[in-house]
């Protein structure tokens, strides 16, 4: 079992700077490929970045690619993503997310997932 919570959401202006956090339990959190969803107002949970249990591979959605980087402290057991000039489209609660395949993963199947965190960025 892994159980994750994410952190580090808020309120900030449009071209700001916000830095999530997740943090997981269980033993075997390395084993695992993480990732971020997030889901605007009145839309559907969105794939937003992913990263394999090796660190070396990530993967980011167009919509963020270049502006976000996501990043992962094994010793920690703790994904984090790092979100830099950010837009009022930014706008959704982001979820972070955690599977054994980071292909699946991917296309937005997972075996755990954690509460939310509201990120609002003002214009």
């Amino acid at each position: 079992q892994v159980q994750l919570v994410e952190s580090g959401g808020g309120l900030v202006q449009a071209g700001g700077s916000l830095r999530l956090s997740c943090a997981a339990s269980g033993r075997t959190f390395s084993t695992y490929a993480m990732g971020w969803f997030r889901q605007p107002p009145g839309k559907e949970r969105e794939f937003v970045a992913a990263i394999g249990w090796a660190i070396s591979n990530s993967y980011y959605a167009d919509s963020v690619k270049g502006r976000f980087t996501i990043s992962r402290d094994n010793a920690k057991n703790t994904v984090y993503l790092q979100m830099n000039s950010l837009k009022p489209d930014d706008t959704a609660v982001y979820y972070c997310a955690g599977d054994r395949d980071l292909s699946r993963l991917r296309v937005g199947f997972y075996d755990y997932w954690g509460q939310g965190t509201q990120v609002t960025v003002s214009s």
